[in-house]
């Protein structure tokens, strides 16, 4: 009950304004780098250079979603562009991860596409792979909408499909038909249990379901979890069906299951590293705590220095 309580409390923290202009004075000193590449481009491209030398992958995401203004669309845009421009430039082996509601979804949805289109050109150009993630279920329909239209297109583009969503299945078997690039995650949008799975085993049970139907389908799948247990069970499943090792990778966020990350490019496997960074870090670094509160202990270990 507690833990429930304090999740609560993390992600309403992250969704307050003024506070997170406060916590951004104090920079990273409170502990967000466990978790935030920095603040700027190149901290980020730093990263992802050292993560290469780990063996590892990585997708870039600048911070921030839901656009309030033209302008800050049209920020996003323009940061999505420099993004690539930094990777391409400086040779490390990285993607771009962005959401569609930082290029203003909610606003104007034909200037979403054209910030996409300007951006799949540059990244089509660069030979760099674009992922357009996943947020809760009231967008779903448009994102998927626009990815089908865009991918069409643009093959180095793919989207995101979460298990706990009850549409999923129908969702993934649509994309596997049209050999998609999809991440799968477990979801951590709040949602009613008529929409999502509100009990973790049945999530769990979907995501296995989900990425054996992905995998065996043309498509590309990102293996996108901490849960040792379900990558396991993936790992055994795929060595069962002899899945070429071109058909999928194991994903995890930049500063968490560091030592699952290296036992797995110990053992072969393609792993890529979701390396978040910006200014607008505050909320993401609360919705890393809220999902594991014992956490915030190291917060306030940092906060006192």
């Amino acid at each position: 009950m507690m833990e429930a309580l304090l999740r609560k409390l993390l992600l309403a923290a992250g969704r307050n304004a003024a506070l997170s202009r406060l916590m951004r004075k104090h920079g990273m000193r409170l502990g967000a780098r466990r978790y935030v590449a920095g603040t700027g481009l190149s901290e980020a491209i730093a990263t992802v250079r050292r993560l290469n030398g780990e063996g590892k992958l990585a997708t870039l995401d600048h911070l921030g979603e839901y656009a309030g203004s033209a302008r800050d669309a049209a920020r996003a845009a323009e940061m999505c562009l420099k993004t690539l421009d930094a990777l391409h430039h400086s040779g490390v082996d990285g993607n771009l991860s962005l959401k569609l509601t930082s290029l203003g979804l909610d606003l104007d949805m034909t200037a979403c596409e054209n910030y996409m289109r300007a951006i799949l050109q540059r990244a089509a150009e660069y030979g760099i792979f674009v992922r357009i993630d996943m947020e809760d279920s009231k967008r779903c329909e448009r994102t998927l909408r626009l990815y089908d239209k865009l991918s069409g297109e643009f093959p180095g583009v793919g989207v995101v499909i979460q298990a706990y969503l009850r549409r999923s299945p129908e969702d993934l078997k649509a994309l596997g038909c049209h050999g998609a690039n999809v991440r799968l995650v477990k979801g951590a949008y709040k949602e009613p249990p008529d929409v999502a799975y509100p009990d973790k085993r049945d999530v769990d049970s979907a995501y296995l379901r989900l990425a054996m139907t992905h995998l065996s389908s043309e498509g590309y799948t990102a293996i996108a979890t901490h849960d040792e247990i379900l990558i396991g069970h993936a790992r055994d499943w795929i060595a069962q069906q002899g899945i070429p090792d071109n058909r999928y990778e194991y994903q995890m966020l930049y500063g968490i299951g560091e030592e699952l990350q290296n036992r797995l490019v110990k053992d072969g496997c393609k792993v890529r590293v979701y390396v978040p960074f910006g200014e607008d870090w505050f909320g993401y670094f609360m919705r890393r705590l809220a999902e594991r509160p014992a956490n915030l202990w190291f917060v306030l270990k940092h906060w006192r220095k």
